[in-house]
């Protein structure tokens, strides 16, 4: 059975790396805006706050993923070469 280079092995690590730290960063702000939800508590309010909050949360939730989606796709394209 052929291995790959060692170069292209890091690479390959690299990308899977990206991909992890996606998750994790995704998982951790909606922790963040899930315990912030309940520490305001904005689970009782009945005015407008609910629908800003939820904005901004999938606001800086897109922010994180279109940036992560950025670094793999530089992970993935460096892995081709």
């Amino acid at each position: 059975m052929r291995r790959p280079p060692a170069a292209v092995d890091d690479r390959g690590r690299a990308l899977r790396r990206e991909v992890l730290e996606l998750v994790a960063l995704v998982l951790l702000v909606d922790g963040v805006f899930i315990g912030l939800y309940y520490l305001l508590g904005l689970a009782a309010t009945r005015d407008g706050l609910k629908p800003a909050y939820t904005i901004l949360w999938t606001a800086v939730t897109l922010l994180v993923v279109l940036r992560g989606l950025g670094r793999i796709r530089a992970a993935r394209l460096r892995l081709r070469r």
